[in-house]
Formats: C-alpha cells, structure tokens, sequence
C-alpha cells in the first residue's frame, strides 16, 4: 500500500471522495501520488515522482504487470470516457504488461491497450492506443486511434486519423525491447518490496556477509506467552523472540488472524511521520501466529529508531483494519511489553458493549470523549487533522490517521497519541459519514500552549447534542455570540442551508479580501453554534461574518459580521448587526421598518424596487480623493431577496465606512449589467 493515496476531494462534479483501490501485490513509491476512484491491478509498480489524480475525470484503471515510472502524470478530463476491456466506461484505461516510462503524459479520455510501450516525454490525449503499439520519445498522439500492434517513432505528431491509419508495424525487435522494459520493472517491483520487508533483508544481509543479525541465527523461533510457548521454524533465517512487542500487540495479531486478515506493516522516521508520509512493507504472507510474530520482531529490528505500525488488510473488501503503532523512535530494545500503543488505554467496558474510556489523567476534554462515543454510536468513521499557526490562519490542514474501529477505547487511545505527537500544533476532530462520505462535525481538540494534561474542559464545538425534540437549541447564556446571531443559525438550520464562515483582519475587510473559515454542515444548532464559538475565539481581534449558504442552488442568500475588532472577550450578548434581524413581513417576505434606520425612506423604496425586478444589490465606497476621481472600491454584494436582509447589511455597511461616500448598485445579473446607481452616504461638511 502507498504512504500517499487520498481519497478524490469534494467538486461541483463529483462529491463520492472515492479512494484507490490498490492490489495487495502492487508496489508503489511513497514519493508518488494516488488520488481518488484508481484501480491497480496485480504487480503494478508505480515510481517514484508519478501523479495519478483521478480528482477530475474518474475512474483510472491500471492492468496487471504493468509499470508507471518516473514523473509520469496521468489525468483526465470531466467530460469524456473510453471502453475498457471490461466493457466498462473509464477515464483513463492502461492495460496489462504495459510500460508508460519517464514523465509521459496520459490524459484522459484516453485507452492504452495491453503489452503497450510509451515513450519518454510522450503525450496521449484524447485517443486510443491499441494492443501492442510502440509509442517512442516526444510524441504527441490527440484525437485518433491508433490499431494495435503499429510503431509511432520519436518526435512525431499524430493528430489526424489518416496518420493514424498510415503508420508502420511493430518489428520484432521493437517487441522485444518492450517486453525487456517490462521484466527490468517487475525485477525492480520484487527489489523495491524485499528492501522494505525485513525479513527479506535479513536473509539477503545474512548471505552476504554470513554474520549473524541482533536476533539471532541457526535456532529455532522461540515465542514465550504468559500461557506457554510456541515454536516455528521460518524457512529464511530462524529467530529468537527479543520480546520487543507489547501485549496489546500480540493479542492484536492473534485476532487478526484468527479473522482471516493479512498482517502488513510500516515504518517512517520523525520527519515523514509528521507529514503522514508512511513507508509500505510487504504483506506478511504468513498463517502461524508465531512466524507474523517472527517477521514483526524482524522489522522492528530493521526499523529500529523510527515508529513501525501494524495492520490488517482485508482482501475481499480492500480495506485496512484495526491500524496500531508498535514503535517509536526512543523505544528501548527490551521495554515493549509495558509500553502502551495506538488503542491501549485504560479501558472497562460500558452497558451497551462499548468500551469506555477512563478520562482520568487524559489530554482530552470529557465531551471530547463523549464526542467520539456519539460518532461511534451512530457508524461514523473519526479523522484528524493538524497544522501549525501559520497553516490553521490560511485553513491548510495536514491529514491525520483515520480511526475506523467501533472500540470507544481504541479511539481515545489514537487520538490522546496523535494529540501527543503534535503537542504545540492544533489539532481536530472530524466526524466521516461513510455512506454519504461527507464530513458532519469538525472540532478542534488541542491548541497552541495547551498544557500536556489539560483538556478536562470541554471546547465548545464539543458541546452534547441535546435540546429540543428536534435536536435543536442553544442557550446564549456566557456566549461570544448575540441572541440575534443564535437565532440566524437556528433560521439558516431550518431553511435547510449550510453555515459558512469567514474572517480577515482590517485591510483584508477593507478590501472585501475574507479568507474562508470551516464550513459547517450539521444539523444541531448546539454543534453549530459551539463551532462558531470557537472560531470566534480563535480570531479574536479580527472580523468574522457568518455565511448562510443554498446547497442546492449553490449561492449565497445572507452575509453577517459576527465579530469586528475591538469586541471584548465574552462580550457581544447584544447584537449590533442588523443583518441578523429575523425574517418577517408580509406575504412577500419584504418588509422593513424605517424607525431608526440609517437609510432615507427613499432609499429604502430604491432597494425594495431593485429586489422586486430580481436584480442584484451591489456597493461601493470610497474617500472624498477617491469620489471626485470616480474611483470607486467594490463592497459587499447582497444577493438576498429579503428586504430586511439587504437593508440590515447595508446599514452595517454604512456604520464600517462612515466618513466615507457609499453608493448603491442595482445590477441586472443576467444581462450582467449596472441598472442604477444611487449614493446612499456622504462625509458630514
């Protein structure tokens, strides 16, 4: 398995966050790059430096035996698909025993038959490439198909179909050099999978320079349990158990087996651990409990000084089971039967069959616990995610381990040790719907400074879903948010929209400039409001405004500043933004009233007139130098089509730029066009 294969991200076009399915037997380079719906075959070797991103066009299918090597990319468009040899529709097609060499491009719509060679630098685009071709350096092949078994020489452009018909044969020589190419890279596949299997290495180490290894030679396996013992003989090199691996991991191993699991492990130094960067070792094809305890022994021997983990792969479903740490860097050669792992904390078991987590001396908060004991209950998957300050200013998160147990105590367990790895870094949480594979909650559990032990008090995105029978409620009492701003969410809840966040310092809102915040997609207007809470809290000194959003219609239908600089801590109970005003009026919908408004009575018909023809609502604002020399700056653009909404925003807008001349914009958004133009503001003589 790769170190670096991710899921296909959300688009406009695909929102199915697809994941590589990558054969047991394949090998990938961890310096390459797998992304989305991908399917490799048998003996694939996939080199170092390759792109395959099935994010845009999708699926990729990648034959058996074949090979991929240095810097190719391959890509495909939305639009478009080809006929894979399964009758199947596909983005991109490669078959078996084929060879796409150094930084070839294949994008799709594209088919590469089996036993194909192409080139160095060579570009298939929008073709077919049938069974047997020799495709050489520097070709361009784009929208043709070329019949099997013809010859393309280097240099050349094939871009018409009678060009396509026209070319020469594949000699047998050509053949030959293909089918060499091939043999090298499944040499190299064997080479690159022994070199990062221990006992593989041991065997060739030991024939090499006929030394005896650190645990030991020409004995017999020798694995002593708190029941007894066992004995193997491994058909490579004999062993004597160092006793390196604790007893949560040798309990791990026999279930694993016992479930009809392959054992595969990984290792990865400080600085790719940090990075999530994993090295794959080779499955450990092995039945008897004492030969994987063998090879697991090995391979931390072999690795000794970086972290190793060890996991199931289940081959009928493809997936990766029961993921566990068994070393880190620092690890004594001896000390591993009491040194607790991924999924070995303090447990005792709950009424419902769970295993509870005893939060005594835990770096997480107790509704952190009771966060993760919801997600769990309810099916879902828990990701995580870090960054530095820097990368969590810009929302640039880093991907974190994926806890797929249904164990409460094999959870905590990841998280407090991921939680510990990052100390000085936030880190949060995030609930996975596997089956609509969306996220549903995402909540920061450490920050910057947070002592090693603390936590105990819960973050208020972990706040308990409770309230109401419909699950929502909220209570303003002590919170960094209005009444009115509580009662906007729970509006935007029941409308069915999702919650957006943004923020920026002064210049950056000066020039409409927000960098996007966390979008919020449940539907508890406690998990809602506690997310906001804290992002509030995290932006402390900056604006933030809170962004209801149609998912349907995919546009925006209200803008609210929540938070301005110079707000106090804890403060804002009384709400200042006219934007958060409750939906009410008349049939319609449009109703204002112009008692202690900021807006002209006339100004107010204008904006209920730009409305009423279903144009847009624009503004822009500039100083006295600015005004004489109509050079205007572009503030916020209103799409609502409630009075109260537009009104409330503009008057807000009004209060941020007073001093300043401010006019107001009716735009005809399909003609694309200005229709008015009134100034609504001008600096007090």
């Amino acid at each position: 398995m790769p170190a670096r294969n991710t899921a296909a991200p959300p688009t406009p076009w695909s929102t199915s966050l697809a994941q590589p399915l990558i054969h047991e037997t394949a090998y990938v380079h961890s310096f390459s790059n797998i992304i989305g719906d991908v399917r490799i075959g048998a003996n694939v070797m996939v080199a170092p430096g390759s792109s395959i991103r099935a994010d845009e066009g999708s699926p990729f299918a990648i034959g058996a035996g074949t090979n991929i090597q240095d810097g190719v990319v391959i890509h495909g468009l939305e639009q478009g698909r080809v006929i894979g040899d399964d009758q199947e529709e596909y983005s991109v097609w490669i078959g078996s025993n084929a060879s796409i060499t150094h930084k070839a491009l294949i994008h799709g719509p594209a088919y590469i038959g089996d036993d194909c060679f192409i080139g160095f630098r060579s570009t298939v685009f929008n073709a077919r490439v049938g069974q047997g071709c020799v495709v050489m350096m520097h070709a361009l092949v784009q929208d043709v198909e070329i019949p099997p078994g013809k010859y393309v020489s280097s240099g050349v452009a094939i871009t018409t179909q009678q060009q396509a018909d026209r070319l020469p044969d594949v000699n047998t020589d050509d053949m030959q050099f293909a089918r060499h190419i091939v043999g090298i890279n499944e040499a190299l596949r064997s080479g690159y999978q022994c070199s990062e299997n221990a006992v593989c290495m041991i065997s060739i180490r030991n024939e090499i320079s006929n030394a005896a290894l650190d645990h030991g030679k020409n004995g017999v396996i020798e694995f002593t349990q708190r029941s007894g013992s066992s004995t193997a003989v491994d058909r490579q090199t004999n062993y004597h158990s160092t006793g390196r691996m604790n007893v949560e991991a040798l309990q791990q191993v026999r279930q694993l087996l016992a479930g009809g699991y392959q054992i595969a492990t990984e290792h990865v130094d400080k600085r790719r651990f940090q990075t999530n960067s994993w090295q794959s070792c080779a499955p450990i094809q092995v039945r008897s409990e004492s030969e994987a305890i063998a090879a697991l022994e090995a391979c931390l021997v072999e690795h000794e000084g970086e972290y190793v983990r060890l996991f199931g792969v289940d081959s009928k479903g493809r997936q990766r089971v029961m993921e566990t740490i068994i070393q880190r860097p620092g690890d004594q050669r001896s000390n591993g039967a009491g040194k607790p792992g991924y999924g070995s904390p303090q447990t005792s078991t709950s009424r419902n069959g769970l295993t509870s987590f005893a939060a005594s001396g835990s770096r997480l908060s107790a509704a952190a616990h009771q966060q993760v004991q919801q997600m769990l209950n309810q099916g879902y998957h828990i990701g995580t995610e870090f960054g530095n300050v820097r990368q969590y200013k810009v929302n640039a998160w880093k991907s974190g381990p994926l806890i797929q147990t249904t164990r409460l105590s094999e959870a905590i367990g990841t998280l407090e040790t991921f939680v510990a790895e990052h100390e000085g870094e936030y880190v949060r949480l995030v609930g996975i719907d596997p089956k609509a594979k969306q996220r549903l909650v995402e909540t920061i559990i450490q920050r910057p400074g947070d002592a090693g032990s603390v936590g105990t008090t819960p973050a208020p995105g972990f706040q308990p879903n409770s309230g109401s029978a419909s699950g929502s409620t909220a209570s303003s009492s002590g919170s960094r948010l209005s009444a009115a701003a509580h009662q906007q969410v729970q509006q935007i809840l029941n409308q069915g929209y999702h919650i957006g966040t943004e923020y920026g310092n002064v210049r950056q809102y000066k020039v409409n400039a927000w960098k996007s915040g966390p979008s919020i997609q449940t539907t508890r207007l406690s998990e809602a409001i506690g997310t906001l809470e804290t992002f509030v809290a995290e932006h402390e000194g900056e604006y933030v405004r809170l962004v209801g959003i149609d998912p349907k219609a995919k546009q925006r239908v209200v803008e609210t500043i929540i938070q301005r600089p110079g707000d106090p801590k804890g403060t804002d109970t009384t709400p200042h933004d006219q934007g958060f005003q409750p939906h009410t009026g008349n049939a319609s919908g449009h109703t204002a009233s112009s008692s202690s408004s900021r807006l002209p009575a006339d100004v107010q018909q204008q904006v209920q007139q730009i409305l009423n023809q279903g144009y847009h609502i624009g503004t822009e604002y500039g100083n006295a130098r600015q005004y004489k020399a109509n050079a205007w700056k572009s503030g916020p653009s209103i799409q609502t089509t409630r009075l109260t909404e537009a009104i409330g925003t503009l008057e807000t807008f009004m209060a941020e730029h007073e001093g300043e001349y401010i006019r107001l914009i009716g735009i005809d958004s399909q003609a694309k066009r200005r229709v008015s133009e009134v100034l609504i503001q001008q600096p007090k003589r």
